[in-house]
């Protein structure tokens, strides 16, 4: 079998991508050569100019951006909790604060510098949508890259300047070129795509389709 790279755009405040993660991570365990296969994480962002507000949470902003009630709003969002629980994923939308993505995408960049991408992406959604963390916060960040097992002084460096902006930018150039208007959007050996969490059946078969090529 010839190499797989899958290269994933995605957004920390996605509530799809988290879900996605899950149902391609099961799609690699029954792959018969899911540990050969490269995922890659880009960045994109659905807010690019969202304010970072600690003391709102998500299903606050959501209400009030909307008009609607707070039981309206759970309502709405059942659905996103029910096919997140599917993939064993308990989110709180009540605790999730409102927080601009671009550092996280900037951190997730500085994870792909030491190979260790996956663990931060993991970090970030199970901060914000599991713990109710701000992921714009620079400790918040830190704790992430630690846990991960990034190097301290690099996630410090990184926190304290702007380094990997440009790479986070590039990143969304490149999503429009590609033609992404939504996330999760995966790409398979720069072929075949797939758009949203379609489930692990539709990872699956995309990947036996790659590999036979």
């Amino acid at each position: 079998m010839s190499k797989i790279t899958i290269e994933i755009w995605s957004d920390v405040m996605c509530p799809f991508c988290y879900i996605g993660k899950r149902q391609l991570e099961r799609a690699l365990r029954e792959f018969p050569q899911g540990e050969a296969v490269e995922v890659i994480w880009k960045s994109f962002q659905l807010q690019p100019n969202l304010q970072t507000d600690p003391s709102k949470s998500v299903l606050q902003s959501l209400a009030e951006s909307k008009g609607w009630s707070r039981e309206q709003t759970l309502s709405a969002m059942a659905h996103v909790t029910e096919m997140a629980a599917a993939e064993g994923l308990h989110y709180d939308f009540e605790r999730a604060v409102v927080a601009n993505s671009f550092d996280a995408h900037r951190l997730t960049h500085l994870a792909k510098a030491h190979g260790l991408q996956n663990a931060v992406e993991e970090g970030l959604f199970a901060a914000y949508f599991c713990e109710g963390k701000n992921t714009a916060d620079a400790e918040v960040l830190r704790s992430i890259g630690l846990s991960a097992g990034l190097p301290p002084d690099a996630v410090d460096a990184l926190l304290a300047g702007d380094a990997y902006a440009e790479e986070v930018r590039h990143d969304v150039y490149e999503a429009r070129q590609v033609g992404v208007s939504g996330v999760p959007f995966f790409v398979f050996n720069d072929r075949l795509a797939v758009s949203g969490a379609r489930g692990s059946e539709v990872f699956l078969q995309v990947l036996g389709e790659v590999a036979k090529n």
